[in-house]
């Protein structure tokens, strides 16, 4: 749901506020989208996703740069393997759809792909959207949308999201085409990044998916996504079907979690930036006025991930060790309170962590005590 008009000004204002002086705002992209619901706890991360922040300038200006994120030359060879893909007027591409989605529907001979440039993301998201209504409209024919602009409500505000094409089909369904330059070795990929993708795929078929509700009446948009990737060693491109239906859903559920951005923007301290030509200290106690979540998977999912781990660690808390080991101490958040449970110091016997701990630590003491007995021999 949109947030009404003068209140959603209101919030792009503060947001803007946030941000600093004449800074432009960084797109929220499918990618960032898929680690923020993967980590719904994360105020900081939404906050600062939320207001354009760029956070590897923000890294690098808190002196914990990152190296997350593609060099230039992943970049430049992504690039000019999606232009061969879609070569032709998405010949190719289209080809590879129906070989592997639709082989019931007839060959796409002559493909219509619609012009989406308008002014600003507001208006390439409704160029879209008139381009789908037209194209599902028109049955019997395949449509590629090239780059289309979809909108999806995160938090209370609007991020704007470009997947690399959307296919209709001649029944009028729509599918999401994800373009990776990673190859499919003897018909398979590596697992972490397909699942990276399933991920990001997720998120515009969540997007479609609001798109397709406000139709008359609404397409079906398909639960498998196609993933082109180089095949083996070579630049030629091919393809396989990828079910994101246990992504969809959990993208979603925690999408809902999440905390609105507003609530966090208003709990924030009056005059909080976080503009990277600030002073260190004043940026410093800017982040550090937002709570964040950290675990080690944010190490490949965000750029302030090594600032959040040294705090982390100087704290002593107990999500450093990961999210697992967390969920099983249960109200022990930090390494000095389970120390000090696992040796009878403080703590509840009758909490079950606390027993396993103490527990533990007595069939540590009793192996440790044989070992030093057979040595002694």
């Amino acid at each position: 749901m949109p947030l009404p008009r003068t209140r959603g000004t209101a919030l792009r204002h503060r947001l803007a506020e946030l941000r600093g002086p004449d800074v432009p705002a960084k797109a929220l992209d499918a990618r960032a989208l898929a680690a923020l619901a993967a980590n719904p706890g994360c105020k900081r991360r939404a906050i600062l996703d939320g207001a354009g922040v760029n956070k590897a300038a923000l890294a690098g200006a808190l002196g914990s740069r990152s190296a997350f994120g593609q060099s230039q030359f992943a970049l430049t060879r992504g690039n000019a393997f999606e232009a061969k893909v879609k070569a032709d007027g998405g010949a190719e591409l289209l080809r590879l759809v129906r070989e592997k989605l639709d082989r019931g529907a007839e060959p796409p001979a002559h493909a219509r792909v619609p012009e989406l440039t308008a002014t600003g993301p507001e208006g390439r998201t409704a160029r879209t959207a008139l381009a789908l209504r037209e194209a599902t409209e028109a049955p019997g024919e395949w449509t590629l949308l090239d780059h289309p602009m979809l909108a999806l409500d995160v938090a209370g505000s609007p991020a704007f999201l470009e997947p690399d094409a959307v296919v209709v089909h001649p029944d009028g369904s729509w599918t999401v085409v994800e373009i990776k330059s990673f190859p499919m070795l003897d018909g398979s990929a590596d697992p972490a990044k397909v699942g990276a993708a399933a991920r990001q795929a997720a998120v515009y078929v969540l997007a479609l998916e609001e798109v397709a509700a406000r139709l008359e009446s609404a397409p079906r948009v398909r639960d498998r996504v196609l993933l082109v990737c180089p095949k083996d060693f070579s630049n030629l491109p091919t393809a396989s079907a990828v079910d994101v239906r246990k992504q969809r859903a959990v993208t979603a559920r925690q999408l809902d979690r999440l905390t609105r951005i507003e609530d966090i923007a208003d709990a924030l301290p009056a005059g909080t930036c976080f503009s990277p030509e600030l002073p260190a200290a004043d940026l410093t106690a800017a982040v550090e006025s937002v709570p964040a979540a950290y675990a080690p998977e944010c190490l490949s999912a965000c750029e302030l991930a090594f600032h959040c781990r040294a705090r982390s660690l100087e704290s002593g808390a107990v999500t450093s060790l990961g999210r697992s080991v967390r969920a099983e101490l249960g109200g022990l958040t930090t390494v000095e309170d389970v120390l000090s449970a696992a040796r009878g110091e403080s703590g509840d016997p009758d909490d079950p962590a606390v027993a396993a701990l103490r527990r533990a630590a007595r069939l540590r003491a009793e192996a440790l005590g044989q070992e030093a007995v057979a040595g002694c021999r």
